[in-house]
């Protein structure tokens, strides 16, 4: 039974233009007064949703993108502000790139976060996706299998230090502590200071390829799971294989129990209306992922994609397309209402949604849209709303 909606921010400036007529991903270039705008934005958003009745703002980590797409740095350091901002809502890392950290730093920032916060920011993490800003700061992500090496490396020796009042790590990429003289003596193990007060601590994780190996890692340390943003949530193969990963390890689980499933959405009085108003929103979506591997397209396509317009000719993925797949709701709020009950009779155990706005949304879109599922699906779930969402300032 669904008991929780939360959304997904990625971190988007309001770009200006947007869709197939607008300026292409790789020639978006603002400033910096501009890109800093993310923050006002979180935080208009955060002191939205804290007043009408969700559960949870994710946020994405990201570096360098000047396109204005993705532009929080630092999540667990928003989330402290942002906490002090709002009353209730709760946060979520979706997620912290571990590959671009190092482990123990990240496990710090998040237990600084946790006690600052009192238990209002919910762990994720992710292998990443972006060549620049993994590569750059220090990660491997071309070589795939290193990339996942290290990243399952490091959840482990994060889990521990989180877990383990005195620990220590020896395995392929990390020697923890290095054995090294110290006031007279040699180190033989760590304690993180701080260790998070609320333990132990829930963990979450994209499932975006549900291969064998990632499942059976997840369901080993008891990591929960969230399936969306771009992935083709309709198909049950990641959902059911998920299930399977966790009771090959041992635990019996609900079909949906530890997922928290995403949808992009957009409320109108008619399914027309809201892909028309959506549209713009949709195609910049696919000029942001589709390059990078998460939306399938041919090399065709893809060229198209970089440019302005012409996309129809080379039969580029329609909105209408998503909605009939169902990794998007279009239409009226009774029309998502009835589509969730769906999910909820389809998935038992699931208890965790989020309803996300689309790349390139802006503000007052946003806000609207959060108001009106707030207002119009959220109270057939049990969930009640305030009367308005409270304003940031």
């Amino acid at each position: 039974m669904i008991k929780r909606f939360g959304s997904l921010f990625a971190g988007h400036i309001d770009l200006g233009d947007m869709g197939e007529l607008a300026t292409p991903a790789n020639d978006r270039r603002y400033d910096n007064a501009a890109l800093a705008t993310v923050f006002d934005k979180a935080e208009a958003l955060a002191v939205a949703m804290d007043g009408l009745g969700f559960d949870a703002l994710w946020m994405a980590e990201h570096h360098f993108q000047h396109e204005g797409y993705e532009c929080i740095p630092n999540l667990p350091l928003l989330f402290v502000h942002l906490a002090n901002r709002t009353e209730r809502l709760r946060f979520g890392c979706g997620f912290n790139v571990a590959p671009m950290w190092h482990p123990l730093r990240l496990a710090e920032d998040f237990a600084s976060a946790d006690i600052l916060t009192e238990g209002r920011v919910i762990f994720g993490v992710g292998r990443g996706y972006h060549s620049r800003e993994v590569e750059s700061l220090g990660g491997v992500l071309l070589n795939e299998d290193d990339n996942r090496d290290l990243f399952e490396e490091q959840i482990e020796i994060i889990l521990k230090a989180f877990a383990e009042e005195r620990f220590s790590h020896k395995g392929k990429n990390y020697d923890l502590p290095p054995r090294v003289p110290y006031r007279g003596y040699e180190v033989e193990d760590l304690t993180l200071v701080p260790r998070p007060i609320n333990l132990p601590v829930e963990c979450w994780q994209p499932i975006v390829s549900a291969k064998p190996r990632g499942l059976d890692f997840m369901a080993k340390h008891g990591i929960k799971g969230i399936v969306g943003g771009g992935s083709a949530l309709m198909a049950e193969r990641p959902i059911i294989a998920f299930k399977e990963a966790y009771e090959r390890a041992g635990h019996s689980v609900m079909l949906g129990q530890n997922l928290c499933l995403g949808l992009n959405f957009h409320i109108a009085e008619t399914r027309e209306k809201a892909i028309e108003e959506a549209t713009p929103y949709f195609q910049e979506h696919l000029k942001m992922f589709a390059p990078l591997g998460m939306v399938p397209m041919s090399d065709a396509q893809m060229t198209r994609l970089g440019g302005r317009g012409g996309w129809d000719a080379e039969g580029v993925p329609k909105l209408e397309r998503a909605v009939e797949t169902g990794s998007w709701y279009c239409g009226p709020p009774e029309g998502f209402v009835a589509y969730l009950k769906e999910l909820q009779a389809r998935y038992p155990g699931l208890e965790d949604v989020n309803v996300q706005a689309s790349m390139g949304t802006p503000q007052t879109v946003m806000i609207e849209q959060l108001e009106i599922f707030a207002r119009e699906v959220m109270p057939h779930f049990g969930i009640e709303h305030t009367a308005a969402s409270r304003s940031a300032g």
